[in-house]
């Protein structure tokens, strides 16, 4: 009973074991990204294809950048596909986490072995042809070891929460931070398409009037040089926070030189060293986004709506940074580590009798090995998925973000703001020529009614000079009048 019992909890844990494995063990074949996203060596779906390759890069810790899985149609069609088991079996013994556990595994079936051939020599053996022979050990105190099967059969519930307990924990913790990119790539399109949606438009939303009444709300005239490269900023920093924030996440000697080759090849000199020079690379890229978003020309609304973006960054980046500094606690990892392997150590002892039925208990030995890799396996895949950065195809995500930040911010709505910006220009310049010819009607109208004010000053003038004169002719012709009766007067005197 307790031999059925120990073979039907190792292919139970088998089953759970296998599809874990194979999340780690994706197909050679595969293809990471288009060829227009890979950029480094690092973006790789199995392990290097040179067979001369050092063991440290086909598993273990250097294998890490070769399990950075991005699936595409072509890999989901093989992962559904009826071989798979046939593939995963044929595939066990180059499992990089089967060969990670390989001492543990060792050491199991060497105390498996010891255990046979002590009880051998103490307690008589049987050989080849069935033949049972005396024991070779004699001695009084020489005597068969084992343990009774009832005390593994009270711990393995227990076993079993803390190892689903270290798994899931540890599969919560890749998960969140795949979320977390997955975050960082909408947020950037998003922030990218309001940014290139909204250039230019400074609508009055509020009523405030900041725009001079020269022009029109939302009719200021684009400059396509000038919008480009204020997009193009946009574009290019948005990016430059990404590659930050894998850089912060990675460790140094595998991306510090391709992340200063990266930023030196694509930002201005005078920022490249700014960002590289921080101390604290995301947050200077993210300072360099906000002002880069500053500089649009858009209603501050607008500005501010782009603006959560970066907030939903600061955010991404805080959580990442959680995971990388505070591992599942220690004392939980170390008990488990702890507690599986003392399991497993003594499990050869109380797997003696059940045997007793195989030849010399020999059966126990790959019994041993089979439930230790199964087990031993599984605390390791909970190990490898607890720190997920150097599992996550970041590099990958990073330069996706940059190609669809660049394609967005080019798009110049798919031609519709150059028409846009002309229309515009042209309505300025009809403007500034109505303008003129207001102007110039207002000033001939202005130099018409001069001469109009003119003439009529001069005939009030003339008037005038005519009264003045018909005065003095009146005044003439009455002194006249007056001096007449003298004259006559005189002559008559004279005569």
């Amino acid at each position: 009973m307790n031999l059925r019992w120990v073979v039907g909890a190792a292919s139970l844990l088998a089953a759970i074991g296998a599809p874990a494995a194979q999340a780690f063990t994706p197909p050679r074949s595969s293809v990471l990204l288009n060829k227009q996203f890979a950029q480094t060596s690092f973006l790789h779906m199995g392990p290097p294809a040179d067979p001369s390759a050092p063991l440290t890069e086909q598993y273990g810790e250097g294998s890490r950048k070769y399990r950075r899985t991005v699936y595409t149609h072509d890999q989901w069609v093989k992962h559904r596909s009826s071989d798979r088991f046939v593939n995963n079996l044929r595939t066990l013994f180059q499992s990089g986490i089967y060969k990670q556990v390989g001492r543990e595994v060792f050491l199991t079936v060497s105390i498996a072995v010891s255990v046979c051939v002590w009880n051998a020599l103490v307690g008589g053996y049987q050989d080849f042809s069935g033949a049972m022979h005396d024991p070779v050990i004699q001695e009084s105190w020489a005597m068969k070891v084992g343990l009774p099967m009832e005390a593994f059969n009270l711990l393995s519930p227990s076993l079993g929460l803390l190892l689903v307990f270290r798994t899931n924990s540890s599969y919560n913790r890749w998960d969140e931070a795949r979320k977390f990119w997955g975050l960082n790539i909408n947020h950037t399109r998003d922030l990218n398409r309001m940014a290139t949606a909204w250039y230019g438009n400074q609508s009055e939303w509020d009523g405030t009037e900041f725009m001079e009444k020269a022009y029109p709300h939302y009719k200021v005239p684009i400059d396509p040089i000038e919008r480009q490269y204020l997009l193009g900023q946009v574009s290019l920093m948005t990016w430059a926070f990404v590659r930050s924030m894998k850089r912060h996440l990675s460790p140094p000697e595998e991306d510090e030189n391709d992340f200063v080759s990266e930023i030196k090849s694509r930002l201005a000199p005078e920022q490249a060293d700014a960002l590289i020079g921080a101390t604290h690379r995301p947050n200077r890229a993210l300072y360099d986004l906000s002002v880069a978003i500053e500089k649009l020309p858009m209603h501050f609304v607008r500005k501010n709506a782009i603006n959560v973006n970066l907030s939903i960054f600061e955010d991404t980046l805080g959580g990442s940074e959680r995971l990388l500094s505070s591992p599942v606690p220690l004392f939980y990892s170390r008990h488990t580590a702890r507690f599986l392997a003392s399991w497993l150590l003594l499990l050869p002892l109380g797997l003696y009798e059940p045997f007793a039925n195989s030849w010399n208990h020999a059966m126990m030995i790959p019994a041993t090995a089979f439930i230790s890799v199964c087990l031993f396996g599984i605390e390791e895949l909970a190990t490898q998925l607890e720190e997920p950065f150097t599992i996550l195809p970041m590099q990958g995500f990073c330069d996706k973000i940059r190609v669809n930040c660049d394609e967005i911010v080019s798009w110049a709505g798919h031609g519709k703001d150059k028409e846009e910006a002309e229309a515009r220009a042209l309505e300025v310049e009809r403007s500034y020529e109505h303008v003129a010819k207001l102007q110039g009607a207002a000033r001939a109208l202005e130099v018409e009614r001069s001469y109009e004010q003119v003439a009529e000053l001069q005939s009030a003038q003339l008037k005038e000079e005519v009264n003045k004169l018909e005065n003095r002719i009146k005044r003439r012709s009455s002194l006249k009048d007056r001096l007449s009766p003298v004259g006559g007067q005189v002559q008559r005197a004279l005569s």
